[in-house]
């Protein structure tokens, strides 16, 4: 079980602060359930989830963690789709995502980035922001860094790497 000011990978959604842990004050809800009240560190709004839910959930990953993965970060295979069928590149980002790891989300965006298109697809855009959105606000709360400066901060350390 989580606790309050704990930052959790809460399914496809990112990085969540656990701000609250007890039962809903809503009509028809079981009040001896208990829900996490979570809040999105990239984005606006309120997750409403129980404490015993299906959802996948994890915390963030460490400093130490974070440092190994940014280490490793060249070795990183770009997953690259092959199939232009729309059915199945999505199917195969929505694959990549509910993996819910660092490594599946940086080759993901490897992948993209390696497939040299000259029309860009607002799907990809779609999928390359929130790749992003997810992957920076692990490591910002990891590095304890401005989720606005982890960008920048991330592909330094790939430079210093190569």
């Amino acid at each position: 079980m989580y606790s309050i000011g704990d930052k959790v990978i809460y399914g496809e959604n990112g990085v969540c602060e656990v701000k609250d842990i007890g039962p809903l004050e809503m009509n028809g809800l079981d009040q001896s359930r208990q829900y996490y009240t979570l809040e999105p560190i990239v984005g606006n709004g309120v997750y409403y989830t129980p404490v015993d839910s299906k959802v996948y959930m994890r915390s963030c990953m460490t400093k130490k963690e974070a440092e190994d993965f940014l280490k490793n970060i060249d070795k990183i295979e770009p997953a690259i789709c092959h199939d232009i069928r729309f059915t199945h590149v999505d199917a195969f980002y929505k694959d990549l995502f509910q993996k819910h790891t660092c490594t599946a989300l940086v080759a993901l965006l490897k992948g993209i980035y390696a497939q040299e298109r000259n029309t860009r697809s607002s799907r990809i855009d779609m999928v390359t922001k929130r790749a992003k959105e997810i992957l920076n606000g692990e490591l910002s709360v990891a590095l304890d860094i401005p989720y606005e400066e982890t960008e920048q901060y991330v592909a330094k350390r790939i430079q210093k790497a190569s």
